[in-house]
């Protein structure tokens, strides 16, 4: 398993579980850093001493083969896959460089050395220099906010707007380091995908030229050298391409307002500041909360970014506790089934306090109403239904466009291009819809190129039919395309990373599904280069060569319909004359 995504919400809620996550990023960064420092001395021990060619060369060639790549997410593409497995190449070729013993390596410090110690300093350096940033922001803020809700709510109403702006200030400027350190650190992560690589590859490539036998070294290298570049394009294509959509999350994300929602397993999480009755008054200490609406179940975690002890209670009620009853701003109190009497909480805001109050079902104190101030409110209500309806008689009824004559001289195909892209990017939901998005991903991370295509063609068949139609005008226009990319450089690779976000959107807006935009990229991929078996050939593309499967029985040869991945491992989900079962994933593709 790879390192977790570190999602930009949780910056907001600062979470234990952030923290633990936040902590794998940075013990990889320094193994990685550790790492660069390692290969460069190993490489000036090459540079700097004949005499100790044979042991630099061994030990820089075992430090590769020791070497493995952590990406992000829970599977990899083939070019990620390839670049991890290079440095496992690149070991091989310097053995057998090594038992040659040909010439002095020239200038590797060039190619090799210093492209590294850039990365090292400019990006790692970077991604330090915003831990520093962080853990500062952190100890100044949570030591301002424990004073901010100390204050009094009998003080002057002037020292608590001040007091409020000066906290909002310091929260605001916490956020940003934090949005910043979470942003930085996932990019140093995989940019070193391919700025490791790089530079080790022009070192080969110039080590090479300077053995007798260097011709016939290269000449074997090649192919495997174009593949790799080939690998390091589209992978630095797809960093690209993610990185933008990462970079407008985090925008929408901190733009935002500081007290949400975060998408997540509970109805409502985040510190709260707990009443503690004491024999010569009271204390308040911070614990991490957590509430499922379902259940009722409400925990209290007293920790400090520590394991600590964690109590788990059932929720009869909440209500607001009015500021006039005690000596706090933003508490209300729960009732809870195992214990006697209220507990008093402090909310870190008032619409922190507002969004606890909504998850719990939480009431207002009662409060005695007058004849007038109802009277108001139902007009206020009928007033408001009035207007609303008075806009919505006023708004013009859509009509369709008729179809337009795009003349070449007039329109270019940048514009045209441009102009579809951005249609299909603003559709309400994508084309190849979201009930079908996860399906389409995870039939592309398979090991096996032919279940891909298989899996690939079931899913476009269950699209809906007008979502399938032009899908097909598409797909075809592109596969043209494609077969000119000698001239136009728009080969499948390239249309992919083009067309792959605009076809295909995740529901959920997180920094784990915009690392599964490379899978989009190759689903695309997949529909161009076998445009004629995907979606031009109806027939599913599994025979099956075998007696029965296990859970649906048809004759040898029988062909099936509705293919497509399954939850259960090993297993396709298929329908054969009607009856829908599971068939054996080994069963044999034919085209």
């Amino acid at each position: 398993m790879g390192l977790p995504a570190l999602e930009f919400s949780d910056s907001f809620l600062d979470s234990p579980d952030f923290r633990e996550r936040l902590k794998c990023h940075e013990i990889e960064l320094d193994r990685t850093n550790k790492f660069i420092k390692e290969l460069i001395k190993d490489g000036n021990m090459l540079i700097s001493a004949l005499k100790n060619l044979s042991a630099a060369v061994q030990k820089f060639s075992q430090s590769l083969q020791d070497f493995q790549f952590e990406c992000i997410g829970d599977a990899e593409t083939d070019d990620e896959i390839n670049i991890a497995q290079s440095f496992k190449e690149f070991s091989q070729l310097l053995n057998t460089v090594e038992e040659e013993r040909r010439r002095l390596i020239q200038n590797a410090d060039d190619v090799l050395i210093t492209p590294l110690e850039k990365f090292r300093k400019e990006q790692i350096g970077a991604a330090k220099e915003g831990k520093k940033k962080f853990d500062k922001e952190t100890e100044k803020y949570y030591t301002v906010l424990e004073k901010h809700l100390s204050l009094s709510s009998r003080k002057k109403e002037s020292l608590l707007q001040e007091a409020d702006t000066q906290i909002n200030k310091e929260r605001q400027i916490f956020y940003d380091a934090s949005l910043e350190y979470v942003f930085k650190i996932q990019e140093v992560q995989e940019r070193k995908k391919f700025e490791f690589v790089e530079p080790l590859l022009a070192f080969l490539q110039g080590l090479f030229t300077f053995y007798h036998e260097g011709y016939e070294l290269a000449h074997e290298f090649d192919p495997y050298k174009q593949q790799l570049q080939f690998n390091l394009q589209n992978t630095r294509n797809n960093f690209e391409s993610t990185r933008q959509e990462v970079e407008n999350l985090m925008r929408r994300i901190r733009s935002a307002e500081q007290d949400f929602k975060a998408p997540g397993q509970w109805t409502m999480e985040g510190f709260l500041y707990v009443q503690e009755k004491r024999p010569l008054g009271c204390t308040w200490s911070r614990h991490y909360c957590t509430y499922e609406k379902g259940t009722k179940m409400f925990t209290m975690s007293n920790s400090e970014f520590k394991s600590g002890g964690k109590q788990v209670l059932n929720l009869k009620s909440c209500i607001r506790r009015r500021t006039d009853s005690i000596d706090k701003r933003f508490c209300f109190d729960i009732e809870v089934v195992e214990r006697h009497g209220i507990i008093t909480l402090q909310a870190l805001s008032e619409s922190n306090r507002r969004l606890w109050m909504e998850a719990m079902d939480g009431k207002e104190p009662v409060r005695k109403y007058t004849l007038f101030s109802i009277v108001t409110l139902t007009r206020c209500v009928f007033e408001a239904k009035f207007h609303l309806t008075q806009v919505h008689l006023t708004l013009p009824a859509a009509k369709a466009p008729a179809d337009m004559d795009l003349d070449p001289d007039t329109w270019d195909n940048k514009t045209i291009t441009s102009g579809l892209k951005n249609y299909l990017r603003c559709l309400a939901e994508p084309l190849m819809t979201y009930r079908l998005h996860k399906d389409f991903i995870m039939a592309v991370k398979s090991d096996d190129q032919n279940y891909r295509v298989c899996a690939v063609h079931a899913l476009v068949h269950k699209l809906p039919e007008k979502n399938k139609e032009m899908l097909d005008i598409l797909i075809k226009h592109l596969h043209v395309v494609s077969t000119h990319s000698q001239k136009n450089l728009m080969t499948v690779s390239n249309l992919g990373v083009i067309f792959g976000p605009t076809l295909m959107r995740s529901q959920e807006e997180t920094v784990a599904a915009m690392m599964n935009i490379k899978f989009q990229n190759i689903v695309v991929e997949i529909l161009i280069e076998n445009y004629d078996k995907v979606i031009k050939e109806a027939k599913a593309l599994f025979s099956c060569q075998a007696e029965h499967s296990h859970e649906l029985s048809f004759p040898q040869g029988a062909h099936f319909s509705n293919v497509y991945p399954s939850v259960e491992p090993g297993w396709l989900q298929a329908t054969y004359e009607g009856k829908t079962g599971l068939i054996p994933e080994n069963y044999v593709a034919f085209f």
